[in-house]
């Protein structure tokens, strides 16, 4: 795929990533694409489900399996506003898809390159394309004003609690 192609297909991860946003998850999403057309759409939702597993990506993943009828995801490209943890990038791995395209790096939990490199680990019997950095600045400021905006919500929280 080229830029434009790749761009795009992020942006509606984005997108996805916007809706984790609005329910209070960290704002991370993902899609899965086939032939050119998303066939599965997810966003973090670990708070609100309880489950540590509700990552954008396994949500996605578990979309287009469904689509598909099949757990085995060859052909497929999945695009994720977030490096992907070392979970999803085994998830990835194991759906053996073609390629994992991210926005930006996770320097403390990334498993495609930042702590591991679960997707081009030779000792695997599948490996993935995987491109970083697509519309990195775009994705990082959505992470970064989401923590800021908590952050301001503790002090709050906090400064009302000692005035009380």
């Amino acid at each position: 795929m080229n830029y434009e192609e790749n761009s795009f297909f992020m942006r509606e991860a984005l997108k996805e990533a916007d809706k984790a946003a609005l329910i209070g998850e960290v704002p991370v999403g993902a899609v899965v694409v086939r032939d050119g057309v998303i066939i599965g759409r997810g966003y973090n939702k670990t708070e609100t489900t309880a489950l540590a597993t509700s990552h954008a990506e396994m949500e996605a993943i578990s979309q287009a399996a469904e689509f598909m009828g099949n757990w085995r995801l060859a052909g497929c490209s999945i695009y994720v506003s977030l490096e992907p943890c070392i979970m999803c990038a085994g998830a990835i791995v194991l759906s053996r898809f073609d390629n994992l395209y991210y926005a930006a790096s996770d320097p403390k939990f990334g498993g495609c390159g930042s702590i591991f490199d679960i997707p081009t680990e030779q000792r695997l019997n599948h490996r993935v394309n995987v491109v970083g950095g697509i519309l990195a600045e775009e994705s990082a400021e959505k992470l970064k004003s989401f923590f800021r905006d908590v952050r301001n919500r503790k002090m709050i929280e906090n400064k009302e609690v000692k005035t009380k």
